[in-house]
C-alpha cells in the first residue's frame, strides 16, 4: 500500500541546527536526511543527499540535482553521488509501494528491473481502481513489466480495451515480452471461453468433473454452437489467436490457443473472420501453426504452408507467404528449408523485421546461400561477408 510524506512540523525544523563550522554543517545535513526519511519524503530526501556532496566539494547548492554547474575534474564524483541517491530513494519507494515514483528515478538510472519486480509480485485484485492506472501507465505504456501491465488492463478496462492496447504495442516490443503478453491474453479468453462454455453444458449435463479442458467440453457436443451460438466476442477470439503467434514451446498456453483455435472451427461459418493470407482460412491455418510449434502432426501442418505458398497465383503476395512459413520453419529447427525458401522471396528483407536473411545463413551455416544471393542483389559488402563467414574464427589471446 502507498504512503503520503509527512509535513514537517516546528520540531523537525528546530532540529536542525545552525552549523559554526564545516563539521557542524555536515551533521547538521544528515540530521536533515534522517528528518526526511522519518517523514518519507524520499523526493527531497534525494535533494538533500545531493547537497551534502555538493557541499563537501564547494559547489554551489542552489541546484542539487543540477549536474551542469559541475566541473569537470569532479563530475565524476557527483554523478556516483546522483545514482547512489536516486537508487536510494527509488528503493525507499519500492518499500513504500509507490511504484510510479520510484519509477522516476529508475528510468532515469534505465535500471527497470527493481520495478518490474515489485510489479510481478503484485495481485491485480488487491488493488483499488485509481491506483490500477498508474500501475497500467508504469507497466504496459512505459514497458517495465508489459504482461503484468495487461494483467492489470484486464481487471481495470475488460479484455476489448486490452486487445486495443495491445495492437497498439506488441510489435514495438522485444520477443520475449510479446510472448509473456501474449501469453497472458492466451490464458485469459480461454478461462473465460472454457467458463461460458461449461456452464452451457452444465444446463444438459449437470454434474460435470472438474477441470475438464475446453477441448473436452466441445468435443461430441456440436449442438454448443448450433443456430449462430457462441460463448465468447468473436471479435476478440480472432485477436488473441493472431497474438498466439509470438509464443515459443514449451510454453503451455500453445495448446490453449490450439484448443482455442478448434473451438473457432466450430463457429457458425459468418463467425469465422477471415485473415490475411496465409491465414485466410483463419482457425485452421492457425490451427496447423500451432500443430507446428507443438509438434503434433509437424510434417502435415508445415506442409499445409506450403502447399499455401505453392498455390498461391499473385507473385506479389508470395514473398508475405514465404515469410510466415520461413518463420515456422525456423523455430522448429527446419533451418535447411527455410533457407532454401528464403533465398527464394526474402533476401531483400530489411533488418528491423524478425527474419534476417543473412543471420538465418549464417545460424543454418549456409554461407553458400548467402553469397549467391548476394551476388544475384549486386551487394559487394554482404557477398564478401559470405566469403571470409566460412573460415574459422581467430581471436586475439
Amino acid at each position: 500500500m502507498s504512503t503520503a510524506s509527512l509535513p514537517p512540523t516546528d520540531t523537525d525544523f528546530e532540529a536542525l541546527k545552525a552549523p559554526a563550522s564545516r563539521e557542524e554543517a555536515l551533521a547538521t545535513l544528515d540530521r536533515l536526511a534522517d528528518v526526511l526519511i522519518e517523514k518519507q519524503d524520499f523526493h527531497r530526501l534525494f535533494d538533500a543527499r545531493l547537497v551534502r556532496k555538493k557541499f563537501e566539494l564547494g559547489l554551489p547548492l542552489n541546484r542539487p540535482s543540477s549536474l551542469s554547474d559541475v566541473p569537470e575534474p569532479l563530475r565524476k564524483e557527483v554523478e556516483a553521488a546522483y545514482i547512489e541517491a536516486a537508487r536510494d530513494a527509488g528503493r525507499r519507494f519500492l518499500d513504500a509501494g509507490e511504484i510510479g515514483q520510484a519509477w522516476t528515478y529508475y528510468q532515469v538510472l534505465r535500471e527497470p528491473e527493481p520495478v518490474a519486480r515489485a510489479l510481478d509480485a503484485l495481485s491485480p485484485a488487491a488493488e483499488s481502481s485509481d491506483r490500477l492506472e498508474e500501475l497500467i501507465h508504469v507497466a504496459l505504456i512505459q514497458g517495465v513489466n508489459p504482461a503484468k501491465g495487461l494483467q492489470l488492463m484486464l481487471k481495470a478496462h475488460g479484455t476489448c480495451s486490452t486487445i486495443t492496447t495491445l495492437d497498439q504495442t506488441l510489435q514495438q516490443l522485444p520477443p520475449d515480452q510479446r510472448q509473456a503478453c501474449a501469453r497472458v491474453m492466451v490464458r485469459s479468453l480461454y478461462d473465460d471461453v472454457t467458463e461460458s462454455v461449461r456452464r452451457d453444458v452444465e444446463r444438459r449435463i449437470p454434474g460435470l468433473p472438474p477441470g475438464e479442458p475446453l477441448r473436452s467440453l466441445i468435443t461430441g457436443r456440436d449442438w454448443l454452437l448450433e443456430s449462430g451460438n457462441y460463448h465468447v466476442d468473436v471479435s476478440h477470439l480472432h485477436a488473441v489467436i493472431r497474438f498466439a503467434r509470438s509464443m515459443e514451446p514449451p510454453a503451455p498456453e500453445l495448446d490453449l490457443a490450439l484448443q482455442l483455435c478448434e473451438y473457432g472451427q466450430r463457429l457458425a461459418e459468418p463467425l469465422q473472420y477471415a485473415g490475411e493470407p496465409p491465414f485466410a482460412d483463419y482457425y485452421p491455418a492457425h490451427a496447423a501453426f500451432f500443430r507446428a510449434l507443438l509438434d503434433k502432426d509437424r510434417e502435415k501442418s508445415l506442409q499445409y504452408f506450403r502447399d499455401q505458398l505453392a498455390n498461391e497465383p499473385d507473385e506479389g503476395d508470395k514473398p508475405l507467404l514465404a515469410y510466415v512459413l520461413v518463420d515456422l520453419l525456423s523455430r522448429v529447427g527446419r533451418l535447411d528449408e527455410a533457407v532454401d525458401v528464403a533465398s527464394r522471396w526474402l533476401t531483400n528483407l530489411s533488418e528491423d523485421v524478425r527474419i534476417s536473411f543473412g543471420e538465418l545463413c549464417i545460424q543454418a551455416g549456409r554461407p553458400d546461400a548467402l553469397r549467391d544471393a548476394a551476388r544475384r542483389n549486386g551487394d559487394l559488402v554482404t557477398y564478401a561477408t559470405a566469403l571470409v563467414s566460412s573460415l574459422p574464427a581467430d581471436p586475439k589471446s
